[in-house]
């Protein structure tokens, strides 16, 4: 890899880090453009400086009332429009290269502000990108207005009793030919859109998905239309319509999430989206489709910018969390061999270490992983919009889904876990708001659940595996591998690769690339053998797809998944650092972060490992786990330059535990003796004062 300029990315400050700081083996500059493309790096610093230059966007030391938070948020996406960076020069860019600017510009104001990012990507990015997909020219300016900000808008689609079961959405939309408007209605409370972000206070129009029925009352499926909602000089909302917030929650309560019903409210036939569907004004059906569900897919298959969306976000906060931990730990002082020595800094602890370098691991692993596929996701689309061969596209398409419902919900709920064995490991100042992994907790939480649930995501990346396994295992009609990625493409050797055993004898047998690979397509065969197995032996009892699908869900399909997940990212990560033209000090903790992960994840999965013979005896077990312990041993003097390379600029990261000149301490007395009001005397100190002194 030729030399790259580094020079654009600040020096770290000097402090208590430097004892660390100075062991590390590499260039932290140069792994950070390992981790991030150079362009996007500096997009992102840009978007960071020239929102911090109003005042708006800057921290406050004390969370306001969920209503303010709202307000704030509003307020701050009116400026975001006003700063311009979706300039001419990105949006005449090519396909790929302007959504990657807008991707990473949503990146670092999710960074920034979480609430601002998610408003700013459901009631523009999401909606626009649903008109474009699903309208026609006659959508264009809903589409130019909400793009430019005029008009903020939302996407409608879940309903009270009904979120991830789309097909039994019962909002309707029943075409009158008479006066050729859709009429809307809600049938019941059970069906009333809610969890729409902008609905609650301040969108005026939203992109509901509803029934489709014809005028001889056939439903026609899920549609797209776009509906005015609110009046945009009063924000009230029109006759026929209730709509309103749903109160305050667990975090990101920038975002006003909504519940609307509808009573017979009307708009034109032109409302809805019509370029793969449509009603002619005398009330006739017209699709491209031969039946509902792929109307349904079509509409719905926006939802995949969205969850790659996710992933960058989730693998940002990961690395954040992390960031945080480990500077924390290497200044943090407690206990030491003797009473008269110098006590430790907790990073030299192997526990500490075994919290936290597994998850830093994972953190670049993900990272790399995130930046390839998400080059290849937009290839995809970019190949899909100039007509590109329709078999294959039609391969890829399916398995980039595959890959997304299984990756987002490893790489969402890895965070999540990270986040609070973060939060743990830097003790009582870690649940401190200013340490700033509660911010990161809560307003992540979130994404285990939106934009497809996490257990219901797994089952669909588990129903494309096995779709799979048939091809090569049908004996009648065997076919090659639907697998333009390469994702799954060993599986043709399955019969070879379940022959294997492990035969190690010691700790070098599973330090190395060949047998992470190896164990990995292993559980993934002998996990999809297993789930068919299992399921066909199901629906042979029950003769009941549905029960029998059902059955293989725990401990198999759901795992399946996972590991699944867990190699795509090893598999990404690794064509990283067999790259031969990295610097070996670069590619050496490349392959220590590699291994780490690996055995870690390995570690997770043991039961499979014996369970289906791959091993037997203690030696698996005890030297997966020697490894790891080894590794994150190995790790301990390069942490600071890894977390180093992950992290963003200590306004970004905001936290008094992880700055990055690792004052601590000075932090700490900075955030207690400037707390607002916080060595004053309260308020209501005559409330309890009598109370107080009648006992005395």
């Amino acid at each position: 890899m030729a030399s790259q300029d580094t020079s654009f990315i600040p020096d770290m400050p000097p402090g208590p880090l430097d004892t660390y700081r100075c062991r590390v083996s590499f260039d932290w500059k140069k792994l950070k453009l390992i981790f991030e493309d150079k362009d996007m790096l500096q997009l992102k610093m840009k978007v960071w400086e020239t929102l911090l230059s109003d005042h708006i966007f800057h921290h406050l030391p004390v969370t306001p009332s969920s209503e303010e938070q709202k307000r704030r948020a509003a307020l701050q996406l009116a400026k975001f429009h006003q700063f311009g960076f979706y300039s001419n020069e990105i949006m005449n860019n090519k396909y790929k290269k302007k959504t990657r600017c807008m991707m990473t510009i949503n990146e670092a104001t999710a960074a920034l502000h979480m609430d601002l990012s998610v408003k700013f990507a459901l009631g523009i990015a999401l909606c626009t990108n649903t008109v474009l997909s699903l309208g026609t020219e006659r959508h264009l300016p809903f589409y130019k207005a909400t793009w430019t900000g005029e008009i903020l808008s939302c996407l409608a689609l879940t309903e009270v009793a009904h979120g991830s079961n789309t097909k039994k959405m019962r909002t309707t939309a029943t075409y009158d030919p008479k006066t050729q408007e859709f009429v809307i209605h809600t049938p019941d409370f059970l069906a009333a859109k809610c969890w729409v972000g902008n609905l609650g206070k301040t969108c005026t129009y939203a992109i509901l998905f509803a029934q489709l029925i014809t005028a001889d009352g056939e439903c026609h499926g899920l549609h797209a239309f776009v509906v005015p909602i609110r009046d945009p000089k009063t924000l009230l909302p029109y006759t026929g319509i209730i709509v309103g917030d749903m109160g305050e929650k667990l975090g990101l309560n920038g975002i006003d999430n909504g519940f609307m019903m509808f009573q017979n409210y009307r708009i034109p036939r032109e409302s809805l989206l019509n370029k793969m569907s449509d009603v002619t004004p005398e009330g006739e059906y017209e699709t491209c489709f031969t039946n509902p569900q792929q109307q349904l897919g079509a509409a719905l298959e926006n939802l995949s910018t969205g969850r790659v969306g996710i992933i960058q976000e989730s693998s940002n906060t990961l690395s954040h969390a992390v960031c945080i931990a480990v500077r924390y730990s290497a200044v943090r002082k407690q206990f030491g061999p003797n009473d008269n020595d110098d006590e430790l800094a907790i990073i030299e602890y192997q526990l500490q270490q075994w919290r936290l370098f597994p998850y830093m691991a994972a953190a670049c692993t993900m990272k790399v992983f995130v930046s390839l596929f998400t080059d290849q996701y937009l290839n995809c689309v970019e190949e899909t919009n100039c007509g590109g061969k329709l078999r294959r596209l039609s391969g890829m398409v399916a398995e980039i889904h595959a890959m997304v419902s299984a990756c987002k919900p490893l790489i969402t709920w890895t965070c999540s876990s990270a986040i609070q064995e973060c939060r743990e490991a830097c003790g009582g100042n870690g649940y401190l708001k200013a340490s700033g992994l509660g911010d990161l907790r809560n307003n992540h939480d979130a994404k285990v659940t939106y934009e497809g649930d996490n257990n219901v995501l797994v089952q669909q990346a588990s129903n494309w595996l096995l779709r799979q396994w048939r091809s090569v295992n049908d004996s009648e009609n065997k076919k090659e591998v639907a697998s333009p990625l390469q994702t799954v493409d060993f599986l043709i050797n399955a019969g070879e690769i379940l022959q294997k055993k492990f035969r190690g004898r010691v700790k070098e047998d599973v330090m190395s690339h060949n047998f992470v690979e190896e164990a990995f397509q292993w559980m993934l065969c002998w996990l999809l053998r297993s789930t068919e197995e299992k399921y066909q032996a199901n629906l042979l009892a029950t003769n009941n797809k549905f029960h029998a699908k059902n059955s293989v869900q725990v401990y198999l399909a759901r795992t399946l998944s996972l590991v699944y997940a867990q190699n795509n990212v090893l598999v990404y990560f690794w064509k990283r650092c067999s790259d031969n033209s990295l610097e070996s000090s670069l590619k050496s903790v490349l392959e220590k972060l590699y291994l780490l992960y690996g055995l870690w994840c390995l570690d997770q999965n043991l039961t499979v490992l014996y369970q289906g013979g791959y091993a037997c005896g203690p030696e698996l077990s005890n030297l997966v786990k020697d490894g790891v312990l080894y590794l994150c041993s190995a790790l301990k003097d390069e942490a600071i330059g890894v977390v180093d390379a992950l992290a963003p600029p200590d306004y970004i990261l905001n936290s008094v535990l992880g700055t990055a000149d690792g004052k601590v301490y000075d932090n700490l007395q900075a955030a207690f003796f400037h707390n607002p009001r916080g060595m004053e005397r309260p308020s209501w100190w005559n409330e309890i004062v009598p109370k107080i002194s009648s006992k005395l």
